[in-house]
């Protein structure tokens, strides 16, 4: 096993997606890895092209909506102080955007945050977090605590990821 140097950490803006990037950011201080805070726009213009119900989304809309995203990255990478951490807006299918942005951003773990939808809400929602896991072609660590507790955790588990020799 190889020590993670590349972590890249979806976010909706939740409160899972902020414990992973809590999580993630203490594991890359540990492993000395860096870190990409990656959104998935799910674009109208991309998912719908080929509806026969589609609706134009204006420019003006889509410009502000993608500078309201920016501004929304940038808070969360200046509140933690990690001005090293890369944050990216990538648009698409947001699982297979999440599985994109590894290849194009090099990286080796994704951490992110689950929001344990069970029963019907499952079913009907589906499971970002899931489809991730299925088709990633690196690791994939998934984060449901609150924050305080992924800070611990990691204390708990980063010793877990170190090279290990014979």
């Amino acid at each position: 096993m190889t020590t993670p140097t590349r972590i890249l950490v979806p976010t909706d803006f939740s409160a899972p997606a902020d414990a992973a990037l809590t999580y993630a950011l203490a594991l890359a201080e540990k492993l000395g890895a860096t870190v990409s805070l990656v959104h998935v726009f799910d674009d109208p213009r991309i998912a719908n092209l080929y509806s026969e119900q589609f609706v134009a989304m204006p420019d003006e809309l889509r410009s502000q909506i993608l500078a309201s995203i920016g501004r929304h990255l940038a808070d969360r990478v200046t509140k933690r102080g990690h001005t090293e951490m890369t944050p990216v807006i990538v648009t698409g299918s947001v699982a297979q955007s999440i599985i994109d942005a590894v290849a194009d951003q090099g990286a080796d773990l994704i951490v992110m945050g689950t929001h344990g939808r069970h029963g019907v809400a499952h079913l009907l929602l589906g499971s970002v977090a899931e489809r991730v896991v299925r088709t990633a072609a690196c690791p994939v660590l998934t984060v449901r605590a609150p924050m305080e507790t992924a800070r611990h955790a990691v204390a708990d588990t980063a010793g877990c990821l170190a090279p290990v020799h014979a």
